[in-house]
């Protein structure tokens, strides 16, 4: 698996319970999880010897942060908008 790295454009694998996440708007507080498929980017890597964990910002279309979350590299799939050839 290609490690990821700071400012990769991410989306989650599965719902993130709200219990870890630090949401940023109020009108959000009603939301059990994060779900599966939310689109975010990573804003800071933290590496633990082998381990690496990534603080993930989600944010809405017209850019405004919303929910902020420390997530681990299989909770995340990197997405892609250049073709690349392995």
């Amino acid at each position: 698996m290609t490690k990821l790295k700071l400012l990769d454009t991410v989306a989650t694998l599965n719902p993130v319970p709200i219990e870890r996440l630090t949401l940023l708007e109020t009108d959000k507080a009603g939301i059990e999880s994060l779900p599966r498929g939310q689109v975010g980017t990573i804003v800071e890597v933290y590496e633990e010897g082998e381990d690496c964990h990534y603080l993930v910002e989600f944010a809405d279309t017209q850019g405004c942060e919303y929910a902020m979350a420390t997530l681990k590299a299989d909770e995340l799939l990197a997405l892609h908008y250049d073709l690349a050839v392995a």
